[in-house]
């Protein structure tokens, strides 16, 4: 997927205008976006503040380790069942 121009806190930004009552066209001319990302950033980022986005960043990198962490785990306890099971 191609890496959006704009960091989370520009596109919270974006929307806020548009909850000021900005026009969703002018806004989407201004920022150079179409009208459907402008509708696609609503329903991803809609409702959230920039302290928000930080906190779910934070929590989206925790769940990655915890799911490394916990693959890693899978992996050594099928090893030693393995092991195991080859010495009975």
């Amino acid at each position: 997927m191609k890496k959006s121009k704009f960091t989370e806190t520009q596109i919270v930004s974006i929307l806020k205008q548009a909850d000021a009552g900005v026009p969703v066209k002018d806004i989407c001319r201004q920022a150079g976006i179409s009208v459907p990302t402008y509708y696609q950033w609503k329903s991803k980022y809609g409702g959230m503040e920039a302290s928000d986005l930080k906190r779910v960043k934070d929590l989206e990198a925790e769940n990655a380790w915890l799911k490394r962490m916990y693959a890693e785990l899978a992996l050594d306890n099928a090893a030693m069942k393995d092991l195991i099971a080859k010495k009975l």
